[in-house]
C-alpha cells in the first residue's frame, strides 16, 4: 500500500492499542514517512507507547520538516519526551526551527535539500547525487553556492544530465538574474504565492545575508495553500481562525471563535432598527412598503457579496491590485445598472401578478418606489462590495474580513435609508 493509505487505515482504526500495534509491524524503511502522515492523536498516542530505541529511530529517520510540524501539534510532554530521546544533533537542529515565527517560510523549510558548491564539475556533482540523495527530500532542482555559501544561482536535475561532464556548475546554472528565493522571516502566504506564480516544485529560503539555509517543497507548499484558503473562508464568514479540525474543537472554543463578531453585528443591526422605527407611522400608512423590505435587504446583501467574494479572492491571488480600484468601480457600476434593471423589471412585474391575485390594494406608486429602490440599492451594494476589501488592503487588514455579514449589515442600513427616502420623494408620506 502506498505510504498515505497506510497512514489513513491506521488513523480509522476503532483503538489506540491496534493503532501502535500495526504501526509496529511496519518495515522501518517506511514507518517515519507513514508516522509524517497521522494526525497529531495518532502520533501522540503512538509516541506515548513505543520503546525508547523506536522513538529515537524515528526521529533520525524523519525528514527535519515533517519531525517539527509533529512538534509543533503534540502536547508539551510529548515533546519533552521526544526532544529527551534524540541525538543532540537533532535537537538543536529542531529547537532553531521551532525558533522561527510560526507561519514564516522558516518554519515549514527543511534542510534535506540538494546544493552544492558553483566550481564543481558537473561529473563531481552528479556524484555528490548518487551519494547523498536518498537522504534528501528531494533532488529535482540543485542549488549552487558560493565560497560563503551564498545562494547564486540553481540547477535542473535534467539540465545536469544532458550536460558534459567536465563543464563547471557556474556555467550551466541559472545565475542572479533568473534566481527566486524567499527570506526565513517571509510569511509562508508569499511563498506558496511564488511558487504558483513561478511554477516552482520547492522555493529556496536563505538568511539575512543571503546564504542558503533551506528549501519549501511543493507538499509544504500545497498545505500552505489549503491553511491560508481556509482560514480566509473562516473570516469571510466573520469566525476567528482555528488551526483545529471542526471535530477536535471544544464547544467553549468554537463559541470563543464566533461569539465575537456575532455580538459586533447584533449591536450594528441597531441602526437598521432605527431606520424603520424612524419611518414607522409612515410604513403604516402605505399598503406594500412593509412586505418589500426584506426582499429588498436580501436582494443588496446578495450583490453585496457577490462582488465582494470576488474581489477578496483577486486579491489573494494577486489578479487585482489596489491601483485597479477605479477600473473595478467603473465596471462594477454598469454591471450593477443591468443588474438592477433586470431586477426591477422582473419585480415590478412579480408585483403586478401578485396583486391581480390576492387583491392587494397596492398602488403602482408603490410598485416604483421599490424597483427604484432596488436598483439603487442594487448599485450602492456593488459598490460597497468592490470598495471595503480594497480599502482593508490598503490598510494592511486582512480583505477576507470585509465579506459576508459585514457588507450585508452595510448594506441592509444603506438600502433602507434610500428606500424609505425614495417613498418619501414619491408617495409624499
Amino acid at each position: 500500500m502506498n505510504v498515505v493509505d497506510i497512514a489513513q487505515a491506521i488513523e480509522d482504526m476503532d483503538n489506540a492499542e491496534n493503532q501502535v500495534r500495526v504501526f509496529r509491524l511496519l518495515p522501518k524503511d517506511s514507518s517515519a514517512e507513514v508516522f509524517s502522515y497521522l494526525d497529531s492523536d495518532t502520533q501522540s498516542a503512538i509516541v506515548e507507547a513505543i520503546t525508547t530505541s523506536e522513538l529515537k529511530f524515528l526521529m533520525e529517520d524523519m525528514f527535519l520538516d515533517d519531525a517539527v510540524d509533529f512538534l509543533e501539534e503534540v502536547p508539551a510532554n510529548v515533546v519533552t519526551r521526544v526532544l529527551a530521546h534524540t541525538s543532540p544533533e537533532t535537537r538543536n537542529l529542531i529547537n532553531k526551527f521551532l525558533k522561527y515565527p510560526e507561519n514564516s517560510a522558516g518554519s515549514i523549510m527543511t534542510i534535506e535539500m540538494m546544493s552544492f558548491p558553483e566550481s564543481f564539475t558537473v561529473e563531481k556533482a552528479i556524484a555528490e547525487i548518487r551519494k547523498t540523495a536518498l537522504d534528501k527530500e528531494t533532488i529535482y532542482t540543485c542549488y549552487c553556492t558560493d565560497s560563503q555559501r551564498k545562494l547564486v544561482g540553481s540547477v535542473p536535475l535534467r539540465r545536469l544530465i544532458v550536460s558534459r561532464d567536465d563543464q563547471l556548475i557556474s556555467d550551466i546554472m541559472y545565475d542572479d538574474d533568473q534566481l527566486i528565493f524567499v527570506n526565513t522571516l517571509d510569511d509562508q502566504e508569499s511563498v506558496a504565492a511564488i511558487a504558483r506564480k513561478y511554477d516552482l516544485l520547492s522555493v529556496p529560503v536563505v538568511d539575512n545575508e543571503q546564504r542558503l539555509v533551506g528549501i519549501i517543497t511543493i507538499d509544504d507548499i500545497v498545505d500552505v495553500i489549503e491553511e491560508e484558503n481556509t482560514e480566509d473562508f473562516e473570516k469571510m464568514a466573520l469566525l476567528l481562525p482555528s488551526d483545529d479540525e471542526y471535530l477536535k474543537t471544544g464547544v467553549l472554543k468554537h463559541t470563543k471563535n464566533r461569539i465575537v463578531w456575532l455580538l459586533i453585528l447584533m449591536v450594528s443591526a441597531t441602526f437598521t432598527g432605527q431606520i424603520i422605527e424612524g419611518f414607522e407611522d409612515k410604513l403604516a400608512a402605505i399598503a406594500g412598503l412593509t412586505a418589500c423590505i426584506p426582499m429588498l435587504m436580501d436582494t443588496g446583501g446578495n450583490s453585496g457579496n457577490q462582488v465582494s467574494t470576488l474581489i477578496i479572492r483577486g486579491l489573494a491571488l494577486g489578479t487585482i491590485k489596489i491601483s485597479d480600484y477605479f477600473k473595478i468601480l467603473w465596471k462594477e457600476i454598469r454591471v450593477a445598472f443591468l443588474c438592477g434593471l433586470v431586477l426591477a423589471v422582473v419585480n415590478f412585474g412579480r408585483m403586478y401578478l401578485l396583486r391581480a391575485i390576492t387583491g392587494s390594494e397596492t398602488t403602482d406608486s408603490v410598485f416604483l418606489v421599490v424597483c427604484i429602490a432596488m436598483m439603487c440599492a442594487v448599485m450602492v451594494a456593488k459598490m460597497i462590495g468592490c470598495t471595503l476589501p480594497i480599502v482593508a488592503k490598503a490598510l494592511k487588514l486582512d480583505p477576507a474580513l470585509m465579506a459576508g455579514p459585514m457588507i450585508t449589515t452595510i448594506v441592509d442600513a444603506i438600502s433602507l435609508i434610500l428606500y424609505f427616502n425614495i417613498a418619501k420623494l414619491i408617495l409624499h408620506v
